[in-house]
């Protein structure tokens, strides 16, 4: 997914299903300058990861 999606879907009221590989994910924040969100994976708080927005997938994308 594109930066700009990435933001979009962080700043939404709405649910997005966002996926990393196999795993579920939560947006927890977005770095628009350098391509980066911090993701939660799962209902754990503490296991969050950086990665580069491409990585992310919409359900139902590609």
């Amino acid at each position: 997914m594109d930066t700009k999606r990435a933001m979009e879907i962080y700043n939404s009221k709405d649910n997005f299903a966002v996926h990393l590989g196999d795993k579920s994910v939560w947006i927890e924040n977005v770095d628009e300058t350098n391509g980066m969100a911090t993701v939660r994976i799962g209902t754990d708080p503490l296991n969050t990861h950086t990665v580069s927005c491409d990585r992310l997938k919409e359900e139902g994308e590609a």
